[in-house]
Protein backbone atom coordinates (compact mmCIF):
# COMPACT_ATOMS: atom_id res chain seq x y z
CA UNK A 1 0.00 0.00 0.00
CA UNK A 2 3.41 2.19 0.35
CA UNK A 3 3.05 2.92 -2.99
CA UNK A 4 0.08 4.74 -3.24
CA UNK A 5 1.71 7.08 -1.02
CA UNK A 6 -0.87 8.45 1.36
CA UNK A 7 0.13 11.79 3.26
CA UNK A 8 -2.36 10.83 6.54
CA UNK A 9 -3.99 11.95 8.57
CA UNK A 10 -5.14 14.96 7.28
CA UNK A 11 -4.59 19.04 8.92
CA UNK A 12 -7.80 20.69 10.39
CA UNK A 13 -7.38 24.30 9.16
CA UNK A 14 -9.04 27.07 10.54
CA UNK A 15 -10.28 29.34 8.43
CA UNK A 16 -12.23 33.22 8.62
CA UNK A 17 -13.95 34.15 5.96
CA UNK A 18 -16.21 37.28 6.52
CA UNK A 19 -19.60 35.57 6.43
CA UNK A 20 -18.15 32.98 9.76
CA UNK A 21 -16.87 35.69 11.83
CA UNK A 22 -19.91 37.88 11.62
CA UNK A 23 -21.95 35.26 13.25
CA UNK A 24 -18.57 34.58 16.01
CA UNK A 25 -18.34 30.88 14.61
CA UNK A 26 -15.15 28.82 14.28
CA UNK A 27 -14.98 27.58 11.35
CA UNK A 28 -12.36 24.44 10.66
CA UNK A 29 -11.95 22.62 7.56
CA UNK A 30 -11.09 18.89 7.38
CA UNK A 31 -8.50 19.04 4.78
CA UNK A 32 -9.19 15.77 3.49
CA UNK A 33 -8.63 16.83 -0.41
CA UNK A 34 -4.59 16.85 0.75
CA UNK A 35 -4.45 13.22 1.53
CA UNK A 36 -3.01 12.82 -2.12
CA UNK A 37 -3.29 14.47 -5.56
CA UNK A 38 -5.59 11.89 -7.21
CA UNK A 39 -7.18 9.92 -4.42
CA UNK A 40 -7.96 12.75 -2.26
CA UNK A 41 -10.45 12.80 0.44
CA UNK A 42 -13.49 11.06 1.31
CA UNK A 43 -12.92 8.49 -2.08
CA UNK A 44 -9.39 7.07 -0.17
CA UNK A 45 -11.37 6.70 2.77
CA UNK A 46 -14.05 4.90 1.58
CA UNK A 47 -11.73 3.07 -0.28
CA UNK A 48 -8.98 2.21 1.69
CA UNK A 49 -10.88 -0.97 3.72
CA UNK A 50 -11.55 -2.56 0.43
CA UNK A 51 -8.49 -2.74 -0.96
CA UNK A 52 -6.60 -3.80 1.49
CA UNK A 53 -8.11 -7.21 1.75
CA UNK A 54 -7.89 -7.37 -2.14
CA UNK A 55 -4.29 -6.83 -2.36
CA UNK A 56 -4.17 -9.57 0.59
CA UNK A 57 -6.15 -11.98 -1.52
CA UNK A 58 -3.92 -11.00 -4.51
CA UNK A 59 -6.73 -10.00 -6.55
CA UNK A 60 -6.32 -9.57 -10.05
CA UNK A 61 -9.54 -7.65 -10.92
CA UNK A 62 -11.75 -5.09 -9.96
CA UNK A 63 -14.79 -3.75 -11.19
CA UNK A 64 -17.11 -0.59 -10.08
CA UNK A 65 -19.48 2.09 -11.24
CA UNK A 66 -19.80 5.56 -11.80
CA UNK A 67 -20.75 8.74 -14.16
CA UNK A 68 -18.52 10.49 -16.70
CA UNK A 69 -16.91 12.73 -14.24
CA UNK A 70 -16.76 10.35 -11.22
CA UNK A 71 -14.30 10.87 -8.36
CA UNK A 72 -14.94 7.39 -7.24
CA UNK A 73 -13.65 6.05 -10.39
CA UNK A 74 -10.93 8.66 -10.98
CA UNK A 75 -9.37 7.40 -7.76
CA UNK A 76 -10.17 3.82 -8.04
CA UNK A 77 -8.58 3.53 -11.67
CA UNK A 78 -4.98 5.47 -10.13
CA UNK A 79 -5.16 2.94 -7.61
CA UNK A 80 -5.61 -0.27 -9.42
CA UNK A 81 -3.02 1.31 -12.25
CA UNK A 82 -0.61 1.52 -9.48
CA UNK A 83 -1.55 -1.02 -7.90
CA UNK A 84 -0.95 -3.27 -11.27
CA UNK A 85 -4.93 -4.69 -10.41
CA UNK A 86 -6.73 -4.75 -13.81
CA UNK A 87 -9.74 -2.37 -13.40
CA UNK A 88 -13.13 -2.05 -15.34
CA UNK A 89 -15.10 0.76 -15.17
CA UNK A 90 -19.39 0.58 -15.88
CA UNK A 91 -19.72 4.54 -16.71
CA UNK A 92 -23.56 5.80 -17.04
CA UNK A 93 -24.13 6.97 -20.59
CA UNK A 94 -21.53 7.12 -23.78
CA UNK A 95 -19.15 9.01 -23.38
CA UNK A 96 -17.25 7.51 -26.34
CA UNK A 97 -17.04 9.92 -29.09
CA UNK A 98 -16.33 12.46 -26.47
CA UNK A 99 -14.53 11.47 -23.71
CA UNK A 100 -14.19 13.67 -20.23
CA UNK A 101 -10.93 14.40 -18.68
CA UNK A 102 -11.52 12.00 -16.13
CA UNK A 103 -12.32 9.11 -18.86
CA UNK A 104 -9.06 10.40 -20.37
CA UNK A 105 -6.94 9.64 -17.44
CA UNK A 106 -8.84 6.48 -17.24
CA UNK A 107 -8.27 5.32 -20.73
CA UNK A 108 -4.37 6.41 -20.02
CA UNK A 109 -4.14 4.47 -16.90
CA UNK A 110 -5.32 0.99 -18.89
CA UNK A 111 -9.20 0.80 -17.65
CA UNK A 112 -11.24 -1.18 -19.27
CA UNK A 113 -14.22 1.08 -20.05
CA UNK A 114 -18.09 -0.27 -20.73
CA UNK A 115 -20.31 2.05 -21.58
CA UNK A 116 -24.47 1.56 -20.45
CA UNK A 117 -27.50 3.01 -20.90
CA UNK A 118 -29.00 4.65 -18.21
CA UNK A 119 -31.58 1.48 -17.87
CA UNK A 120 -29.00 -0.92 -17.40
CA UNK A 121 -26.81 1.38 -15.16
CA UNK A 122 -29.87 1.51 -12.84
CA UNK A 123 -29.55 -2.27 -11.95
CA UNK A 124 -25.92 -1.43 -10.68
CA UNK A 125 -27.25 -2.83 -7.11
CA UNK A 126 -29.55 -5.20 -8.30
CA UNK A 127 -28.76 -8.95 -7.00
CA UNK A 128 -29.51 -10.76 -10.70
CA UNK A 129 -27.07 -8.20 -12.66
CA UNK A 130 -24.65 -8.24 -9.69
CA UNK A 131 -24.54 -12.14 -10.70
CA UNK A 132 -24.09 -11.68 -14.12
CA UNK A 133 -20.84 -9.47 -13.68
CA UNK A 134 -19.63 -12.45 -11.41
CA UNK A 135 -20.24 -14.70 -13.94
CA UNK A 136 -18.90 -12.68 -16.52
CA UNK A 137 -15.52 -12.00 -14.36
CA UNK A 138 -15.95 -14.66 -11.85
CA UNK A 139 -12.47 -13.40 -10.07
CA UNK A 140 -12.95 -9.93 -9.94
CA UNK A 141 -14.13 -7.90 -6.65
CA UNK A 142 -16.76 -5.37 -7.38
CA UNK A 143 -17.30 -2.21 -5.77
CA UNK A 144 -20.21 -0.61 -5.75
CA UNK A 145 -20.56 2.72 -6.98
CA UNK A 146 -18.71 5.34 -5.16
CA UNK A 147 -17.57 2.86 -2.68
CA UNK A 148 -20.42 2.86 -0.18
CA UNK A 149 -20.61 -0.41 1.37
CA UNK A 150 -19.62 -1.37 4.84
CA UNK A 151 -15.83 -1.24 4.92
CA UNK A 152 -16.21 2.19 3.83
CA UNK A 153 -17.79 3.27 6.76
CA UNK A 154 -14.55 2.22 8.96
CA UNK A 155 -12.18 4.32 6.87
CA UNK A 156 -14.61 7.40 7.21
CA UNK A 157 -14.97 6.43 10.78
CA UNK A 158 -11.08 7.24 10.90
CA UNK A 159 -11.66 10.77 10.25
CA UNK A 160 -13.35 10.75 13.75
CA UNK A 161 -10.80 9.32 15.39
CA UNK A 162 -8.07 11.69 13.91
CA UNK A 163 -9.76 15.02 15.19
CA UNK A 164 -7.45 17.16 16.99
CA UNK A 165 -11.00 19.67 18.43
CA UNK A 166 -14.30 19.07 19.79
CA UNK A 167 -17.07 20.11 17.55
CA UNK A 168 -20.40 21.21 17.56
CA UNK A 169 -21.18 20.18 14.11
CA UNK A 170 -19.63 18.80 11.70
CA UNK A 171 -20.88 19.15 7.97
CA UNK A 172 -20.28 17.12 4.70
CA UNK A 173 -21.71 17.11 1.27
CA UNK A 174 -23.94 13.98 1.15
CA UNK A 175 -24.40 11.54 -2.79
CA UNK A 176 -24.17 7.85 -1.91
CA UNK A 177 -24.50 8.06 2.09
CA UNK A 178 -21.25 6.57 2.71
CA UNK A 179 -19.60 9.45 3.81
CA UNK A 180 -22.03 10.49 6.49
CA UNK A 181 -22.67 7.49 7.91
CA UNK A 182 -19.43 6.74 8.48
CA UNK A 183 -19.40 10.26 9.92
CA UNK A 184 -22.27 9.66 12.15
CA UNK A 185 -20.90 5.71 13.56
CA UNK A 186 -17.79 7.52 14.37
CA UNK A 187 -18.89 10.35 16.23
CA UNK A 188 -21.14 7.97 18.48
CA UNK A 189 -18.78 6.23 19.42
CA UNK A 190 -16.14 8.72 20.38
CA UNK A 191 -16.44 10.38 23.76
CA UNK A 192 -15.32 13.53 22.42
CA UNK A 193 -17.94 14.18 20.03
CA UNK A 194 -20.45 12.32 21.28
CA UNK A 195 -23.37 15.38 21.45
CA UNK A 196 -21.93 16.67 17.95
CA UNK A 197 -24.58 17.21 15.77
CA UNK A 198 -23.62 15.84 12.05
CA UNK A 199 -25.49 17.32 9.46
CA UNK A 200 -25.21 16.17 5.42
CA UNK A 201 -25.68 18.65 2.32
CA UNK A 202 -27.47 16.97 -0.25
CA UNK A 203 -25.86 17.50 -3.56
CA UNK A 204 -28.56 15.78 -5.60
CA UNK A 205 -32.27 15.27 -5.47
CA UNK A 206 -32.90 12.41 -2.96
CA UNK A 207 -35.25 13.76 0.11
CA UNK A 208 -36.07 10.28 1.53
CA UNK A 209 -33.67 8.44 -1.07
CA UNK A 210 -30.21 9.84 0.75
CA UNK A 211 -32.05 9.27 3.85
CA UNK A 212 -32.58 5.44 3.34
CA UNK A 213 -29.14 5.23 2.15
CA UNK A 214 -27.50 6.63 5.24
CA UNK A 215 -30.03 4.07 7.41
CA UNK A 216 -29.08 0.92 5.48
CA UNK A 217 -25.61 1.71 5.88
CA UNK A 218 -25.72 1.99 9.89
CA UNK A 219 -25.49 -0.94 12.14
CA UNK A 220 -28.83 -1.32 13.70
CA UNK A 221 -27.24 -0.64 17.34
CA UNK A 222 -25.82 2.56 16.05
CA UNK A 223 -27.90 6.06 17.79
CA UNK A 224 -29.38 7.86 14.87
CA UNK A 225 -30.22 10.89 17.11
CA UNK A 226 -27.54 12.73 16.01
CA UNK A 227 -27.35 13.66 12.19
CA UNK A 228 -29.65 15.32 9.26
CA UNK A 229 -29.85 15.61 5.89
CA UNK A 230 -30.50 19.33 4.67
CA UNK A 231 -32.01 19.36 0.99
CA UNK A 232 -32.56 22.84 0.30
CA UNK A 233 -28.79 23.18 -2.10
CA UNK A 234 -28.57 20.83 -4.52
CA UNK A 235 -29.00 23.30 -7.18
CA UNK A 236 -31.78 21.45 -8.99
CA UNK A 237 -29.70 18.06 -8.88
CA UNK A 238 -26.44 15.79 -9.44
CA UNK A 239 -23.54 18.23 -11.12
CA UNK A 240 -26.42 21.10 -11.22
CA UNK A 241 -24.94 24.36 -10.80
CA UNK A 242 -25.52 28.32 -11.84
CA UNK A 243 -23.27 31.38 -12.05
CA UNK A 244 -24.22 31.95 -8.01
CA UNK A 245 -22.97 28.56 -7.07
CA UNK A 246 -19.16 29.18 -9.90
CA UNK A 247 -18.62 32.64 -8.40
CA UNK A 248 -19.57 31.56 -4.91
CA UNK A 249 -16.40 28.88 -5.18
CA UNK A 250 -13.84 31.18 -7.35
CA UNK A 251 -14.74 34.08 -4.25
CA UNK A 252 -14.32 31.19 -1.47
CA UNK A 253 -11.18 30.68 -3.32
CA UNK A 254 -9.64 33.70 -3.16
CA UNK A 255 -10.74 34.20 0.66
CA UNK A 256 -9.43 31.01 1.91
CA UNK A 257 -6.84 29.30 -1.08
CA UNK A 258 -8.55 26.76 -0.72
CA UNK A 259 -10.43 25.17 -3.94
CA UNK A 260 -13.52 23.47 -4.22
CA UNK A 261 -16.14 22.91 -7.22
CA UNK A 262 -19.52 23.03 -8.22
CA UNK A 263 -20.59 19.20 -7.51
CA UNK A 264 -19.68 18.76 -3.69
CA UNK A 265 -17.43 20.71 -1.78
CA UNK A 266 -18.91 24.23 -3.22
CA UNK A 267 -22.27 23.20 -2.73
CA UNK A 268 -21.04 22.26 0.95
CA UNK A 269 -19.69 25.53 1.75
CA UNK A 270 -22.41 27.73 -0.21
CA UNK A 271 -24.66 26.00 1.92
CA UNK A 272 -22.80 26.65 5.26
CA UNK A 273 -22.45 29.83 4.53
CA UNK A 274 -26.29 30.73 3.59
CA UNK A 275 -27.22 28.91 7.53
CA UNK A 276 -24.31 30.26 9.26
CA UNK A 277 -26.33 34.18 7.53
CA UNK A 278 -29.32 32.76 8.10
CA UNK A 279 -28.80 31.90 12.07
CA UNK A 280 -29.15 28.23 12.12
CA UNK A 281 -26.00 27.54 14.43
CA UNK A 282 -25.85 29.19 17.64
CA UNK A 283 -23.44 32.15 18.21
CA UNK A 284 -20.20 30.80 19.35
CA UNK A 285 -20.54 27.35 17.32
CA UNK A 286 -17.59 24.88 16.70
CA UNK A 287 -18.51 23.68 13.29
CA UNK A 288 -15.65 21.34 11.31
CA UNK A 289 -16.60 20.99 7.57
CA UNK A 290 -15.31 18.24 5.65
CA UNK A 291 -13.66 18.50 2.36
CA UNK A 292 -14.01 15.24 0.35
CA UNK A 293 -11.56 16.55 -2.24
CA UNK A 294 -12.36 15.40 -5.91
CA UNK A 295 -11.77 17.93 -8.27
CA UNK A 296 -13.00 16.00 -11.18
CA UNK A 297 -16.34 18.56 -11.37
CA UNK A 298 -14.30 21.80 -11.77
CA UNK A 299 -12.58 19.90 -15.15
Amino acid sequence: MNQLKIVAPSVETIIQPDWAAQQEITLTVKRDDLLHPVISGNKWRKLKHALLPAIEANTKHIISFGGGFSNHLHALGYCCHTLNIRFTAIIRGDYSQNPSPMLLDLISWNTDILYVDRKTYQQRAEPNYLKLLQHQYPDALVIPEGGSQLQALQGVEEIIQELQSQYDYILAPVASGGTLAGLIQGATKDLKQHNCQVLGIGVLKGEGYLEQLVKDLLRNDTDTNNWQINHNYHFGGYAKSNYELTQFCHDFYQQTEIEIEPVYSGKLFFALQDLINKGFFPKKSRILALHTGGLQGAR
